[in-house]
């Protein structure tokens, strides 16, 4: 009976541990990508460690904001803020993260440089 427990317990734990591995963007090549591939994006205008972000609609539909679910929990350089509207947005070295809403596919980086070079490609 005891050995059943602690392989449930285990299998919780890994289950956990993948679940917050999937949650947090990741690094690929030193540029941030979501957990889908596309590329991540960060705005001059965001103040750096202000925990806000200042890219509301209209501004979020074009570059809609790397949202985080309730459950996710941020660690080392990667925080999490609280939007306007009172969804999570996941943020890194303080830069809130977003996508570009052109990027169909993985690997796209249409939003670099756009809007008079404002928004740039989130780099480690």
């Amino acid at each position: 009976m005891r050995i059943n427990q602690v392989s449930v317990l285990l299998a919780l734990l890994i289950m956990t541990i993948f679940q917050f591995a999937l949650a947090q963007p990741v690094i690929s090549n030193g540029i941030l990508l979501a957990q889908t591939g596309h590329t991540l994006y960060t705005f001059d205008n965001d103040v750096v460690n202000s925990g806000v972000s200042v890219c509301n609609p209209p501004c979020s539909n074009i570059f809609p904001p790397y949202l985080a679910t309730d459950k996710d929990t941020a660690n080392g350089e990667y925080t999490l803020i609280i939007r306007q509207d009172g969804t999570k947005q996941w943020a890194y070295k303080g830069r809130p993260l977003y996508r570009f809403y052109a990027d169909d596919k993985p690997g796209d980086k249409g939003g670099d440089g756009m809007n008079r070079n404002i928004w740039h490609i989130a780099r480690q």
